[in-house]
């Protein structure tokens, strides 16, 4: 299955255009009437300011709704970004909601509680996000090899920028930046990245001014949808309809460097938070 071609300058800014316009409006609609009262949507951040995590559901749908509409992607590049998009955000929006209170964090102390019989919300994130991850990977991917690469690729990307999310702006500015290079790519990965880009633009000065924050939901769904981009940008290096050696290699190399990147999270956190 080839990715298919399309996705020129056009493409990318009314994908970019439309992820901005609809994070905005479903932003806005959930700060004049947020379900289920205002108290449901309040945390407290870093510092013990109140914010809200209307960012977090407003960068989900706005991504989805942009992947879905953008010109120029096939059916298959379609259905991967909203799978991811929508499984990470709603994987990242039950931990927000029912681990809110949970002290633990990292891998090892969910699985740890996992072998003790407790399914913890950062489990149910785990295995929820890297099945979706998987799946998308196989919508984009013809080769047993090549989806589990890009399932860790899409699933790594979602894990990573959670991970950065630690004070404000930080997942937002992330993401704007890791997507900036996938603009310069042919193809699908062009709109794919301008999607990430647009949904963080829409609300990264509301959470630089710590009105509002993206949550486990925006912060795992931007990453889902640059994963989904980034694997995109390795499909484009095909010959007659097969991967080249050189774009395997590079996703093997991007999967390699994320696992590595989750096995440092604690001090990839601890980094990010100080900068």
């Amino acid at each position: 299955m080839t990715v298919g071609a399309g996705g020129g300058t056009p493409a990318r800014s009314a994908a970019l255009l439309a992820a901005a316009g609809a994070t905005r409006a479903v932003y806005g609609v959930l700060r004049r009437r947020p379900p289920g009262g205002a108290a449901r949507w309040e945390r407290k951040n870093y510092a013990g300011r109140t914010v809200t995590l209307h960012a977090g559901p407003a960068a989900v749908l706005g991504a989805v709704l942009a992947a879905a509409g953008a010109p120029g992607l096939p059916a298959r590049a379609r259905g991967a970004a909203a799978l991811a998009v929508l499984a990470a955000g709603g994987c990242g929006a039950y931990d927000d909601i029912v681990g809110a209170g949970d002290p633990r964090r990292g891998f090892r102390a969910h699985l740890t509680a996992l072998r003790h019989g407790e399914v913890t919300s950062g489990a149910v994130k785990l295995f929820g996000i890297g099945a979706a991850g998987l799946a998308a990977g196989a919508l984009l991917k013809d080769r047993p090899a090549d989806k589990l690469l890009a399932g860790v690729v899409i699933a790594g990307s979602a894990h990573l920028v959670n991970l950065l999310d630690v004070r404000p702006g930080r997942a937002a500015g992330a993401a704007l930046a890791l997507a900036a290079p996938g603009l310069l790519c042919r193809g699908p990965a062009g709109p794919l990245s301008a999607v990430p880009m647009g949904a963080a633009a829409a609300v990264v000065a509301d959470d630089l001014q710590e009105r509002t924050m993206l949550g486990d939901a925006g912060a795992h769904a931007l990453g889902a949808a640059l994963g989904v981009a980034a694997v995109a940008g390795w499909g484009s290096a095909r010959s007659g309809g097969v991967e080249s050696g050189a774009g395997r290699a590079g996703l093997a190399a991007h999967a390699a460097a994320l696992v590595a990147a989750a096995a440092a999270g604690d001090r990839i956190s601890r980094l990010a938070g100080a900068l």
